[in-house]
């Protein structure tokens, strides 16, 4: 997923399983300005990985289901490969010992 590639955008979405943050307590916890972050929060809610819900005057993010569904079955279509990829390097572990 591109939208993870950064890693100052993957600090701010592993910063939101835990609850929904506003831009401000998201600069903090990762470091950077509210307007890096914003910036960064654009790009994950146009991946569909973060959703904002008003709160108030704040605007709180969260992450979006429809976003991690779509990664995960991203990341499912390799699982297979990497499986039977573990099982071959485990079997020429196996038949190269003495």
């Amino acid at each position: 997923m591109v939208a993870l590639a950064d890693p100052t955008r993957r600090a701010i979405f592993e910063a939101l399983p835990a609850a929904p943050r506003s831009v401000g307590e998201l600069a903090e916890r990762v470091g950077v300005t509210s307007s890096a972050v914003s910036q960064h929060l654009r790009v994950l809610r146009e991946a569909r990985l973060v959703r904002m819900r008003p709160d108030g005057n704040r605007r709180l993010y969260h992450l979006d289901p429809r976003g991690l569904a779509d990664v995960r079955d991203y990341v499912e279509r390799y699982w297979p490969s990497a499986l039977a990829a573990y099982a071959a390097a485990i079997d020429e572990a196996w038949s190269s010992e003495p």
